[in-house]
């Protein structure tokens, strides 16, 4: 779908928001993972990058879906390197996406409950969240190690429903992830959207099984629209 979705703000209570690729530019992560790490694994192994990259893209996608995937412990013990200390290398690499700040104050402003929902290990949250300054517009913020299991299980959403007391039918969702928006559905979410430009150096790519927007800014109504947006 390239329609921008038709968003009824009236039925809408609460507002679950994903974090990597979603509010924040996902070309950090891509670029921490798919480069900076096999840069250092390789000089701890003797390997060429191109081995190391290929090594660790199979071990990454080994474990996608898991709570390991993001699980910045893990890696550090199972790559041998201090993968937090690698992040904050690079952390002026963090950035927000294009009216992701004007989108939390419209929510805050029309009186809706706001949460971020990550995969994102707690360690990979504080430090993007030192970065970004952006926790102060939720409500609260919960990270999947809390619920227990990644959001692609739909018992996830069932763990957060009775950590946050939402109505589902109710509540919108946004996240880069189809598989993820996938589980929402079978779960039974009311509003679901997909982001369609989760990294700033890819082109926008939009879903067709999802009601999709290229940024926030387009979920914002133009009777809402927040002067000097980022």
């Amino acid at each position: 779908m390239t329609n921008t979705p038709l968003l009824d703000w009236q039925a809408i209570d609460t507002v679950l928001l994903d974090m990597d690729g979603t509010l924040l530019d996902r070309h950090f992560d891509d670029y921490f993972w798919e480069h900076f790490v096999p840069e250092h694994y390789a000089l701890e192994h003797d390997l060429s990058i191109a081995e190391a990259r290929l090594e660790l893209l199979a071990r990454y996608k080994g474990r996608e879906g898991t709570l390991a995937w993001t699980d910045l412990d893990f890696w550090s013990n199972e790559l041998g390197l201090d993968i937090p200390a690698l992040k904050m290398k690079i952390n002026h690499l963090i950035g927000v996406h294009p009216h992701v700040v004007a989108f939390l104050k419209f929510c805050r402003e029309a009186g809706k409950k706001i949460y971020l929902v990550t995969n994102a290990h707690s360690k990979t949250l504080a430090i993007k969240m030192e970065k970004t300054a952006l926790a102060g517009y939720f409500d609260r913020i919960i990270c999947a190690e809390e619920v227990g299991m990644a959001k692609e299980d739909p018992l996830f959403w069932q763990g957060l429903e009775a950590l946050l007391g939402y109505k589902k039918e109710r509540t919108m969702l946004a996240d880069d992830t189809a598989k993820v928006l996938a589980s929402a559905r079978l779960y039974g979410m009311g509003f679901l959207i997909f982001i369609a430009r989760p990294s700033s150096r890819k082109p926008v790519a939009h879903s067709e099984d999802f009601p999709s927007v290229a940024d926030f800014g387009e979920l914002i109504p133009e009777t809402s629209k927040v002067k000097g947006a980022r």
